[in-house]
Protein backbone atom coordinates (compact mmCIF):
# COMPACT_ATOMS: atom_id res chain seq x y z
CA UNK A 1 0.00 0.00 0.00
CA UNK A 2 1.56 3.31 -0.27
CA UNK A 3 2.34 5.80 1.77
CA UNK A 4 -0.70 8.18 1.36
CA UNK A 5 -2.70 5.24 3.00
CA UNK A 6 -1.50 5.27 6.02
CA UNK A 7 -1.08 8.64 6.53
CA UNK A 8 -4.55 8.84 5.49
CA UNK A 9 -5.68 6.71 8.22
CA UNK A 10 -4.32 9.14 10.40
CA UNK A 11 -5.63 12.74 9.74
CA UNK A 12 -8.22 12.85 12.67
CA UNK A 13 -4.85 12.26 15.02
CA UNK A 14 -3.03 14.95 13.05
CA UNK A 15 -5.53 17.13 13.73
CA UNK A 16 -5.70 16.74 16.98
CA UNK A 17 -1.91 17.15 17.38
CA UNK A 18 -1.96 19.85 15.25
CA UNK A 19 -4.52 21.70 18.03
CA UNK A 20 -2.30 20.20 21.19
CA UNK A 21 1.19 21.22 19.25
CA UNK A 22 0.08 24.79 18.48
CA UNK A 23 0.96 25.67 22.72
CA UNK A 24 4.33 24.69 21.70
CA UNK A 25 4.34 26.38 18.04
CA UNK A 26 3.66 29.75 20.54
CA UNK A 27 6.50 28.92 23.11
CA UNK A 28 8.85 28.55 19.72
CA UNK A 29 10.28 31.53 17.62
CA UNK A 30 7.65 30.22 14.63
CA UNK A 31 4.27 32.39 14.05
CA UNK A 32 1.59 30.29 12.99
CA UNK A 33 1.73 30.98 10.11
CA UNK A 34 5.87 29.99 9.62
CA UNK A 35 5.00 26.79 11.26
CA UNK A 36 2.27 25.82 8.54
CA UNK A 37 4.69 26.43 6.11
CA UNK A 38 7.41 24.70 7.83
CA UNK A 39 4.84 21.59 7.57
CA UNK A 40 3.98 21.99 4.00
CA UNK A 41 7.77 21.30 3.57
CA UNK A 42 7.71 18.27 5.80
CA UNK A 43 6.78 14.05 5.18
CA UNK A 44 6.42 11.29 7.56
CA UNK A 45 7.55 8.34 7.51
CA UNK A 46 7.71 5.48 9.85
CA UNK A 47 11.16 3.59 10.34
CA UNK A 48 10.68 -0.75 10.58
CA UNK A 49 7.03 -0.55 10.24
CA UNK A 50 7.64 -4.58 10.40
CA UNK A 51 7.90 -4.15 14.78
CA UNK A 52 5.11 -2.18 15.80
CA UNK A 53 7.57 -1.93 19.35
CA UNK A 54 10.49 -0.49 17.87
CA UNK A 55 8.85 1.76 14.84
CA UNK A 56 9.24 4.92 14.61
CA UNK A 57 7.32 7.75 13.30
CA UNK A 58 9.66 10.39 11.78
CA UNK A 59 9.30 13.36 10.12
CA UNK A 60 11.27 13.90 6.34
CA UNK A 61 12.73 17.58 6.82
CA UNK A 62 14.60 17.03 3.45
CA UNK A 63 12.90 19.97 2.03
CA UNK A 64 12.43 22.23 5.01
CA UNK A 65 15.20 24.29 3.82
CA UNK A 66 13.78 25.29 0.78
CA UNK A 67 11.05 27.21 2.49
CA UNK A 68 13.53 28.89 5.23
CA UNK A 69 14.31 31.73 3.54
CA UNK A 70 10.68 32.15 2.63
CA UNK A 71 9.71 32.28 6.53
CA UNK A 72 10.25 35.72 7.12
CA UNK A 73 8.63 37.14 4.47
CA UNK A 74 5.06 35.02 5.40
CA UNK A 75 5.32 37.11 8.75
CA UNK A 76 5.56 40.30 6.24
CA UNK A 77 2.93 39.42 4.61
CA UNK A 78 0.09 38.87 7.08
CA UNK A 79 1.32 41.94 8.86
CA UNK A 80 0.30 43.88 5.93
CA UNK A 81 -2.81 41.62 5.33
CA UNK A 82 -3.51 42.58 9.33
CA UNK A 83 -3.36 46.65 9.06
CA UNK A 84 0.64 46.87 8.91
CA UNK A 85 2.52 48.92 6.27
CA UNK A 86 4.86 48.51 3.65
CA UNK A 87 7.36 45.76 5.37
CA UNK A 88 10.91 47.03 5.88
CA UNK A 89 12.74 46.29 2.88
CA UNK A 90 16.22 45.40 4.30
CA UNK A 91 17.72 44.49 0.68
CA UNK A 92 20.55 46.13 -0.76
CA UNK A 93 18.55 46.45 -3.81
CA UNK A 94 19.29 45.74 -7.51
CA UNK A 95 23.00 45.44 -6.56
CA UNK A 96 22.05 42.79 -4.29
CA UNK A 97 20.15 40.99 -6.59
CA UNK A 98 22.43 40.69 -9.54
CA UNK A 99 25.57 39.39 -7.20
CA UNK A 100 22.72 36.94 -5.46
CA UNK A 101 22.24 35.48 -9.44
CA UNK A 102 26.06 35.25 -10.33
CA UNK A 103 26.70 33.71 -7.13
CA UNK A 104 28.66 36.34 -5.68
CA UNK A 105 26.19 37.26 -2.78
CA UNK A 106 28.51 34.90 -0.33
CA UNK A 107 24.35 34.25 1.36
CA UNK A 108 22.60 31.31 0.37
CA UNK A 109 19.51 32.59 2.29
CA UNK A 110 19.18 30.15 4.74
CA UNK A 111 19.42 30.86 8.65
CA UNK A 112 21.02 27.56 9.95
CA UNK A 113 19.56 28.47 13.61
CA UNK A 114 16.18 28.86 12.04
CA UNK A 115 16.57 25.66 9.87
CA UNK A 116 17.66 23.54 12.61
CA UNK A 117 15.00 24.86 14.85
CA UNK A 118 12.55 24.15 12.44
CA UNK A 119 13.77 20.20 11.65
CA UNK A 120 13.87 19.32 15.90
CA UNK A 121 10.33 20.90 15.99
CA UNK A 122 9.38 18.65 13.20
CA UNK A 123 11.01 15.61 14.81
CA UNK A 124 8.63 16.64 18.29
CA UNK A 125 6.00 16.94 16.01
CA UNK A 126 6.13 13.30 14.92
CA UNK A 127 6.75 12.30 18.31
CA UNK A 128 3.55 13.93 19.51
CA UNK A 129 2.05 12.56 16.45
CA UNK A 130 2.51 8.55 17.27
CA UNK A 131 2.34 8.70 20.63
CA UNK A 132 -1.86 9.96 19.76
CA UNK A 133 -1.60 7.69 17.43
CA UNK A 134 -0.80 5.11 20.03
CA UNK A 135 -2.53 6.08 23.10
CA UNK A 136 -5.44 5.95 20.43
CA UNK A 137 -4.99 2.03 18.97
CA UNK A 138 -3.89 2.71 15.68
CA UNK A 139 -0.42 2.13 15.77
CA UNK A 140 0.26 -0.82 14.68
CA UNK A 141 -2.77 -1.14 12.05
CA UNK A 142 -0.86 2.03 10.79
CA UNK A 143 2.75 0.31 10.91
CA UNK A 144 0.73 -3.06 9.01
CA UNK A 145 -0.19 -0.37 6.42
CA UNK A 146 2.96 1.14 6.11
CA UNK A 147 4.99 -2.30 5.24
CA UNK A 148 2.03 -2.81 2.64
Amino acid sequence: MSDSAWSDRIVGERMQTDQEFAEKVAASNFSRQQWGLIMTAVEFEIEDPEDPDSARLVADTSKVESVVPELEKVDQASGMAAGGGRPDDDSGGILDGVKDALGLGGDDGIDREQLAAAEEMAQMYAGDLQEKLEANGKWEEVCVLARE
